[in-house]
C-alpha cells in the first residue's frame, strides 16, 4: 500500500512562525562544521547530504545580514531526519541486551554535499582516522573502534564513495533509492542497497491518474539513466491504462533559473508528475517556487525540500501537491524519540542549534556561538510544520534504520562465530577486519534485495486514499480535470485525430441505430434488429411490431370500403334478381352478369385478407384468391364482350355463328382462363410460396411484419396474365362499340377495362416504391379501385335505368325506339 500526503497552505501553521521574517538571523547560523561524532565502541560512518556551502568573493546581500550573494549556505532540514533515524536505531540497539551485548554503537557524520573531490577527501579523512587494526572488545568493556559506512541519498554519492571502498573491500550500505548501476557486482562488490527494488510507486501514481480520470499529464524527470528507466516504466503503464503524456521534460544536470524554454508548454495540462531523487529535483523545486507556478497539481515521489530559510514560509506553488511514498508500518517509538531531541541533550549535533535558533528564537553566545537556553517554551521538533520537518519516517530514514540493523545483526553473527571458533579467556581481544562483515551482509541480500526478518516491511501494494481530506490548489473548487479533450458523453464515440495522442480526439454522434452508454467509448454498439436506439442514443428500445391492422385508421378505412363495396355488389345482384324479366337485365347474357357480380364480390372481399397480422395461411390466401377472383371477373368481361359481337353477327346467321349461339361457347372462356391462372398459382405455391417476413429497418422503432411474395417472377406472371385478359377484353369491346343495338354495352366494357388496366399499370411503380403497411395499402387500393371500375362502369348505367328510369326498361319503349330509329334511317 502507498501512502500519500498533500501540502496545505502556510496559513495553517502556528502563528509564531509568521513573525519570523522580522526576526534577526545570527551570524552563527551561517557558521557550520562539516562533521560531528557520536561516541560508541563500534562506529558507523555516515555520509549524508544535509547542507551546501561554497564561497568565492563574498559579495554582500542587499538586505540580509551576514549573508553573501556568493557565500551560499543552505540547510536541508528535511534531510536532517536521516541523522535522527541513525541515532534512533543506534540507541534502540544499544538498549537491547540481546543484540551486541557489552558493545555500544556510535557514528561519525560527514556532510557530503560537495564535489567528488571533496567527498572523497572526507572519506579518506575518516578512513585514516581509524586506520589502526579493528578490534572487537571482549566482555571487560575495553573500548576499541569498528567501521562500516552508510551513504546516500544520491546514487552518484554512493558510486563515488563505493569506488574508494571497493579497494579496501569495505562494506558500504546505500540508503538512497534503488539504482541498477549500484547493483553491478563487478564494479561494486561490497555495496548493498537497502531500498526496495520496485517500480510500485510509478504504478501507484498511474493508478491515481486513473482514479481521478487524469488522462493528459506532464512528466518531469532527471536527465540520467534513472530518468530514462522511469520514463519507460511510466510510458508502458500509462499506455496500458489509456493515459497520455502531454510533454516530457528532462531536468538538466546544471539547473539554471533562466531556462524559459523548459517551461514553454507547462500550461498544456493541470497535472504534472515530478519523479526523481532529492538531489536531482532540488534545483527544479527552487525554480518552481521562484516562478510561483500555481494552479498545478504536482504529483511527486518526494516532498519538496527547502534550503532557503525564507522558502519555509512560501508554499503557494506546492499547495495541493500529492506526494507518493512507500507505506511502512507506523513506528510510534520514533515519534516519541523525536519529541525528546534537543540541542542540550545532544551537544555534539551541529544542526540542532540552527533549528532551535531559526524556529524557536534561541540566541547564540557572542563567544564561540554556543546556544543559549532562552528559547520559546516547549520547543520541540514535533511542533514544526510537516513541510519543514516531518516526524514520520521517510523512505530514506527507514532505509537508514534498516541498514543500521543490518550492520548490527551481521556484527552479532560475526561475534558469535568468532567466539565459537576462537574461544578466548578474560582479558583477551578478538581481532576483526571490516571486510569480514561482507559475508554476513551478502547472506541477507537476495536478488539485489535486503531480506531481513526484523526489518520493517512495505505493506501490500495497493492504492489507498481519502478524497475528502485532500486540499486542491485554490484555483480548483472541485477535483481538477486534466484531459486533452473533454469526455465524450453517452450517445457519442471518440474519433482519434490523425497525428495526435489517443487522448486527443473529437466526439462524434453514434451512427443510426447505434448507442454508447459509457463515457469515452471508442466504438458505438449496434442495437440488435429487434431493438432501436432512443433519441439520445444511449439505450436500445424494443421495437413495436407493425402491420396493417384493423385497429389502424388506414386499415379501418380500407376494410370499411371493401365491405361497403361488397354490400353494394350484393345489392346490385338483388336488383338484377328482382328485375330478371326486364329487357335490360336479360340483355347481353344474364348469366354472365350474375357470374361477374359474384366474382366482383369475391374481388372486394379478398382485399380483407391483406389486413390484419399476417400468418402462413393468409399469405397464401392473399395471392391465390386475388389471382383467381380477378381472373374469373376479367374472363367474364371478355366473355360478355365476345357475346356482344356474336349477338350482332346473328343478324346474318351462318352455320358457325348459329352453333356459337346455340352452344353458348363464350361461357367456356371463364373456366378455361381461370384454370390457366390456377395453374400459374399452383406452380407458384409449389415452388416458392409466399411466407411471413420482417422488415426491421424501413420504419424507425418498428418491425414490419408482411407477406413476402416468395417468387417475384410468379407474382408478376399472375399480374401480367390479368393485364393480358384485360387488354384482350378491351380490344374486343372497343372493336364492337359501334355496332348498332339498343343493348350494346361494349362502350361500358371497354371503358371499365381501360380503367382496370391503368390502375394495375400504375400500381407496379408505386408498389415497389413504398414499404411496410403502405405497400400493403397500395395493393388493397388497387384491388378496390379496379373492382369498382368494373362494377361501376358495367352495372352503373343498368342500375340507373332499372331504379330511376323504369319506363325505359319495357318492351314497348324498346320497340318504339327501334321503330323510330328505322324511320330516321329511311328518311336519310
Amino acid at each position: 500500500m502507498f501512502s500519500w500526503i498533500f501540502i496545505p497552505l502556510f496559513l495553517q501553521i502556528p502563528n509564531f512562525f509568521c513573525v519570523f521574517i522580522s526576526y534577526n538571523i545570527s551570524k552563527c547560523y551561517y557558521i557550520i562544521a562539516e562533521d560531528f561524532h557520536h561516541k560508541g565502541d563500534v562506529v558507523i560512518g555516515a555520509f549524508f547530504p544535509i547542507h551546501t556551502y561554497h564561497t568565492m568573493n563574498k559579495v554582500p546581500h542587499p538586505y540580509l545580514p551576514y549573508y553573501y550573494m556568493d557565500n551560499y549556505l543552505q540547510y536541508n532540514f528535511k534531510s536532517y531526519q536521516y541523522i535522527l533515524a541513525l541515532l534512533f536505531a543506534i540507541e534502540e540497539i544499544n538498549g537491547n541486551p540481546n543484540l551486541l551485548p557489552n558493545i555500544s554503537l556510535g557514528f561519525d557524520f560527514y556532510n557530503v554535499r560537495f564535489t567528488e573531490k571533496d567527498t572523497l577527501m572526507n572519506v579518506c579523512m575518516w578512513l585514516t582516522a581509524h586506520r589502526e587494526k579493528f578490534i572487537l572488545p571482549n566482555y571487560n568493556c575495553e573500548k576499541k573502534y569498528f567501521t562500516a559506512a552508510l551513504t546516500g541519498t544520491s546514487w552518484t554519492i554512493s558510486a563515488q564513495i563505493g569506488t574508494l571502498f571497493q579497494l579496501f573491500k569495505f562494506p558500504q550500505l546505500s540508503f538512497g533509492p534503488y539504482d541498477p548501476i549500484l547493483s553491478d557486482r563487478n564494479q561494486y562488490s561490497f555495496l548493498y542497497q537497502i531500498a526496495p527494488k520496485s517500480s510500485s510507486l510509478s504504478l501507484g501514481i498511474v493508478s491515481l491518474m486513473v482514479h481521478f480520470r487524469w488522462s493528459w499529464v506532464g512528466l518531469i524527470l532527471p536527465d540520467d539513466h534513472k530518468g530514462n528507466k522511469i520514463l519507460s516504466d511510466f510510458k508502458n503503464e500509462m499506455e496500458r491504462k489509456g493515459i497520455c503524456i502531454a510533454f516530457v521534460k528532462m531536468i538538466p544536470a546544471t539547473w539554471s533559473s533562466h531556462l524559459n524554454q523548459f517551461w514553454k508548454n507547462i500550461d498544456e495540462t493541470n497535472v504534472i508528475i515530478i519523479y526523481g531523487d532529492i538531489d536531482s529535483l532540488e534545483g527544479l523545486m527552487r525554480n518552481i517556487r521562484q516562478r510561483l507556478l500555481t494552479g498545478k497539481v504536482w504529483v511527486m515521489n518526494i516532498e519538496p525540500h527547502f534550503t532557503d530559510y525564507a522558502d519555509y514560509f512560501f508554499l503557494d506553488s506546492f499547495h495541493g501537491s500529492l506526494i507518493f511514498t512507500y507505506h511502512y508500518s507506523e513506528r510510534f517509538e520514533f515519534t516519541n524519540f523525536i519529541q525528546t531531541v534537543n540541542p542540550y541533550k545532544y551537544p555534539e549535533d551541529i544542526y540542532l542549534p540552527k533549528l532551535w535558533h531559526l524556529f524557536f528564537k534561541c540566541s547564540f553566545s557572542d563567544n564561540g556561538c554556543q546556544l543559549l537556553n532562552n528559547c520559546q517554551f516547549n520547543a520541540s521538533l514535533d511542533a514544526l510544520p510537516r513541510h519543514i520537518f516531518d516526524e514520520s519516517m521517510s523512505d530514506e530514514s527507514t532505509s537508514i534504520y534498516n541498514a543500521v540493523y543490518a550492520v548490527a545483526h551481521s556484527l552479532h553473527e560475526l561475534t558469535l562465530q568468532q567466539v565459537q571458533m576462537e574461544p578466548y579467556e578474560n582479558g583477551e581481544e578478538t581481532l576483526f577486519f571490516p571486510w569480514q562483515l561482507n559475508s554476513f551482509l551478502k547472506d541477507i541480500e537476495v536478488g539485489g534485495q535486503m531480506r531481513l526478518d526484523w526489518r520493517q516491511e512495505v505493506n501490500g501494494q495497493q492504492l489507498s486514499l481519502t478524497e475528502q481530506i485532500i486540499q486542491w490548489p485554490e484555483e480548483f473548487s472541485e477535483i481538477p480535470r486534466s484531459v486533452c479533450s473533454e469526455s465524450c458523453g453517452h450517445g457519442f464515440r471518440k474519433v482519434i485525430l490523425e497525428g495526435n495522442a489517443v487522448c486527443c480526439y473529437k466526439c462524434t454522434p453514434c451512427a443510426h441505430n447505434e448507442i454508447s452508454n459509457k463515457t469515452d467509448e471508442d466504438q458505438c454498439m449496434k442495437c440488435p434488429d429487434s431493438h432501436y436506439a432512443n433519441t439520445e442514443k444511449n439505450y436500445c428500445l424494443k421495437k413495436a411490431v407493425s402491420f396493417l391492422a384493423y385497429e389502424d385508421l388506414l386499415g379501418m378505412i380500407l376494410a370499411s370500403i371493401a365491405l361497403c363495396l361488397s354490400a353494394l355488389t350484393v345489392f346490385v345482384i338483388g336488383i338484377f334478381v328482382k328485375n330478371r324479366h326486364t329487357p335490360i337485365v336479360k340483355a347481353n347474357n344474364q348469366a354472365l352478369s350474375y357470374i361477374l357480380l359474384i366474382t366482383l364480390t369475391f374481388c372486394f372481399l379478398c382485399s380483407l385478407t391483406f389486413i390484419g397480422q399476417p400468418n402462413k395461411n393468409t399469405c397464401i390466401l392473399q395471392q391465390t384468391t386475388f389471382g383467381v377472383a380477378f381472373t374469373a371477373a376479367l374472363a367474364t368481361v371478355l366473355a360478355k364482350a365476345i357475346t356482344v359481337v356474336i349477338a350482332f353477327k346473328a343478324t346474318f346467321p351462318g352455320r358457325i355463328v348459329r352453333w356459337l349461339m346455340i352452344s353458348r361457347a363464350p361461357n367456356y372462356i371463364i373456366p378455361i382462363c381461370t384454370l390457366i391462372q390456377v395453374g400459374f398459382c399452383g406452380t407458384w405455391m409449389a415452388t416458392s410460396p409466399p411466407f411471413i417476413d420482417q422488415d426491421a429497418h424501413t420504419e424507425h422503432g418498428h418491425i414490419i411484419i408482411f407477406c413476402n411474395k416468395g417468387s417475384s417472377v410468379a407474382f408478376h406472371c399472375v399480374l401480367g396474365y390479368l393485364c393480358f385478359l384485360a387488354l384482350c377484353g378491351y380490344t374486343v369491346a372497343f372493336l364492337s362499340r359501334t355496332l348498332p343495338d339498343t343493348f350494346n354495352e361494349s362502350k361500358f366494357l371497354s371503358f371499365s377495362l381501360l380503367v382496370f388496366f391503368c390502375v394495375w399499370v400504375t400500381f407496379l411503380p408505386v408498389y415497389h416504391s413504398t414499404k411496410g403497411k403502405f405497400m400493403v395499402a397500395t395493393e388493397i387500393f388497387s384491388i378496390l379501385a379496379s373492382s369498382t371500375a368494373l362494377l361501376g362502369f358495367i352495372f352503373g348505367p343498368k342500375c340507373y335505368i332499372v331504379l330511376l328510369r323504369p319506363d325505359e326498361n319495357t318492351f314497348n319503349y324498346i320497340r318504339n325506339k327501334i321503330h323510330s330509329r328505322k324511320n330516321k334511317s329511311q328518311k336519310t
